[in-house]
């Protein structure tokens, strides 16, 4: 099945996992998804043509359920805004090697633990990564103010990166080596040339 629409969200930094479950039953929330393990492979051609356009091209294995995604170049604003296509996959060790041969190359991987809520027009979505704790909240940006508001998440609190831009900040706040955002590259001891 593929799906093709126009992604709008925000992250945000979540410091107590328990308390935000907490409110967002309190708000009405019903839990879509219990806690899921993620891994994820972005790919590019090897001069970077994909990021240099500003989109991205990932394979995602969200627990046993293999998705290959297309993000167009984001819109600028207060929320993250871009064209969206997704379809599922049978096998995806098999589209990896499709991918490769046409000459893509992983360009970073990235993991998680995902647990989803749903409520009327959106989702909230708390990842666990290996460089910190977020949420996401997906859907029409009036409902992702109003229920930002509602969480007491300000608009200054309000993140646009994606994941590969914060796994850089952290490199550069903690001067590690890691290049992938994986639990194993994270936890792997810096080696000095």
């Amino acid at each position: 099945m593929a799906t093709e629409g126009h992604e709008v969200e925000i992250k945000f930094r979540v410091k107590n996992l328990k308390a935000l479950s907490a409110e967002l039953r309190a708000a009405g929330f019903r839990l879509k998804t219990k806690r899921t393990h993620e891994m994820n492979t972005l790919y590019d051609f090897p001069n970077g043509d994909l990021r240099q356009r500003g989109e991205v091209l990932r394979l995602r294995k969200y627990g046993r359920v293999w998705t290959l995604t297309h993000k167009g170049a984001g819109e600028p604003g207060r929320h993250k805004s871009r064209k969206e296509t997704e379809t599922e996959v049978t096998h995806g060790e098999k589209l990896n090697d499709v991918l490769l041969s046409i000459g893509l190359h992983p360009r970073f991987r990235y993991e998680k633990f995902r647990t989803e809520w749903t409520k009327g027009k959106g989702d909230v979505v708390v990842d666990e990564t290996p460089v910190g704790n977020y949420g996401e909240i997906e859907g029409p940006a009036d409902w992702i103010d109003a229920i930002a508001k509602k969480l007491g998440i300000t608009e200054e609190n309000y993140i646009t990166k994606s994941y590969s831009e914060l796994f850089l900040e952290w490199k550069g706040e903690t001067g590690r080596m890691a290049t992938e955002m994986t639990w194993a590259a994270v936890r792997a001891k810096d080696h000095s040339s």
